[in-house]
Formats: structure tokens, sequence, C-alpha cells
């Protein structure tokens, strides 16, 4: 008997996966890439997971189908910010079913708690997501099992009912007890995993979409820097700290120039390559302004090894009106 389970790296997920591989169930672990996950890299997190409680990691990456069936278009709407919760658990779980029957698995399971997310874990809008992902009886919830109906799995017999949970609402009480039971290491604490539900990501989405098609290479731009839109309408990005900076010098997006400075430290950037001559000087100047420079003196920067001359703005504040964040 094998389960593929929708694998978060959270601890409610991993708790899921112990309470049936402890009823003699493979899982095979499965983390469904969208894009719009934490900015850390938290592979080494989740394999450590999973090691733990013996199950396998597969990741899967739906970035583009993402962008095409879920995120401009959800049917259930958004959340509170750029966050279509109950069509992306949908996808998710369609997604889920299609590896389900391509590695030969009998069910789906989820760390999902009754409860305890108010948009996407009440009773309706799970049961939404079973429609409209086509999972009914498929999905089991181990950690929520004893208040929900019961599943295929379960009413066949391959998997215990009276060993699973009956967990609701955001208490952690029962899920921190469990983690000790099992003697769970280095799990994280809980928190949205999600950038889409974040309000400083999301306005930054909905300037983009403004003047821009939204594309899978542009998912990285967004996850770091500054961002800025200036006069003629480019798109500035500045890279806020030595954390940054790296991370947009790596960006290869063919709607970008890199912009940088040239004998002194300064913020990566990446601009438009359609910017106009104007939002390029003024991206020059803003880029120079978070730089220890005088805006007394003229200093070289570039922009794709084309060197310009500048000279930073009086201060910080010109640059407020142009900053989405």
């Amino acid at each position: 008997m094998k389960a593929i389970a929708l694998f978060s790296g959270g601890l409610d997920s991993t708790l899921a996966m112990k309470l049936i591989i402890d009823q003699g169930i493979d899982v095979l672990a499965i983390n469904i890439n969208t894009g719009f996950g934490s900015t850390k890299d938290r592979l080494s997190h989740m394999q450590n997971m999973c090691a733990q409680v013996g199950a396998e990691l597969k990741i899967i990456d739906i970035q583009s189908e993402y962008l095409q069936d879920v995120l401009f278009d959800p049917k259930h709407g958004y959340g509170k910010n750029f966050n279509p919760c109950i069509d992306c658990h949908a996808k998710m779980f369609a997604v889920a079913k299609r590896i389900m029957e391509a590695e030969g698995a009998s069910f789906l399971i989820s760390g999902e708690v009754m409860g305890q997310r108010p948009m996407s874990q009440n009773k309706e809008a799970m049961q939404t997501v079973l429609n409209e992902s086509n999972c009914e009886g498929l999905l089991l919830r181990p950690m929520s099992a004893k208040r929900l109906e019961p599943t295929i799995p379960e009413i066949e017999g391959w998997v215990d009912r009276e060993r699973l949970e009956e967990i609701v609402g955001r208490s952690r009480d029962r899920q921190m007890e469990l983690a000790r039971e099992i003697g769970l290491e280095d799990f994280e604490s809980p928190g949205g995993g999600c950038l889409l539900t974040d309000e400083n990501f999301s306005k930054k989405m909905v300037d983009f979409i403004k003047y821009d098609t939204f594309e899978v290479g542009d998912i990285p731009v967004m996850k770091f820097g500054r961002h800025l839109r200036l006069p003629d309408g480019a798109k500035l990005v500045l890279g806020r700290n030595k954390e940054d900076n790296p991370h947009l010098q790596e960006i290869q997006n063919e709607k970008y120039s890199h912009l940088k400075t040239v004998g002194f430290p300064g913020p990566h950037g990446l601009l438009s390559k359609s910017a106009s001559q104007s939002d390029k000087e003024l991206a020059a100047k803003i880029m120079l302004t978070y730089c220890k420079t005088s805006p007394e003196e003229s200093y070289t920067v570039s922009l794709d090894e084309q060197e310009m001359q500048a000279s930073p703005l009086e201060s910080k504040e010109q640059v407020q009106p142009y900053t989405i964040l």
C-alpha cells in the first residue's frame, strides 16, 4: 500500500505522514513548487523532515501550469491579498492525483487541519477543493480525520481511523504533543509559506500586471529587492542588502538590464530593457542615492556593461514617489 502526501515541509504535513507510515503504508511526499514559496532554499529542511519520519521526497515544478490555470483568474477568487487559496489547493490536489495514478499509489494525504486557516481550511472550502480536484474519497486528512467524513482508505480498512487525529482549530497543543512523542527535531514554527499571502508582495504583483504580462521568468525578480516604477513606465529593482544582491545578479531575464556601480560598492539593480533614456538616467540617480555618495559629485554606473555618468538625488525622500515597495 502506498500513499501520496502533499508536503509543505511544515509540522502538520510531517505529522500527517507519520500517522500513515506508522500504519505500515509507504508514503511519497511531494512538494509542489508554484514559484511563490519562501525566498529561502528549504530543500535540506524538507529532506530532513522526511528522513525523520521515513518518507521519500519528490519536488514537482508546476510554475508554468500555475500561472496559466490558477493565479490570474481563480474561479473562487482571492483571499485578503493576491492569494487564490482554494483554487491553488484544488490544483495541487489534482496534480497529486496525477502522480498517485502514475506511481500506482492508492490514496492521497495532506496535513490540513480543519479550522486552522479561515479561508482555505473551513469545512465548506475543504469540500470545494475535493470537488474541484475530483479527489472525493481519495484524500485523507489524518490530522482532522475523526471530525470529517470517512474516506475510501478508512472505509476499505487500509487505514485504521481510530489511530488518526481529531484536531480542529488554531491551537497547536496536540501537534506539539505528537512531535514530542515521536521525537521530531528541527521542525519549523507555523507560518504562512506562500508569498502571495503577503500584503507587500501582493502590491508588487498588482503593479507588475498593470504594465506587463507575467511569466515564469518574472517570479525571481519579484522575490528580492526594492521595487520602483519610473515616470515613463520602466521597472527598477535595487538590492536592499548583501542578501538581495547575489540573487539579483543571478537573474537572467530578457526583460531586464543589469545596473551596477563601477569602482565602488552599491546595490545591484535590474532595469527594464525598454526603459526610456530619461528613465535610465533617473535609475542611475536613484541607485547612487542608496550609496555613500554626494549630490555634488559625478559617479560611474554601468547598464549591461555600458557606462554612464550620474549624480545621486539630494535625498532618499525624492525616491518615494517612484517606490512600490
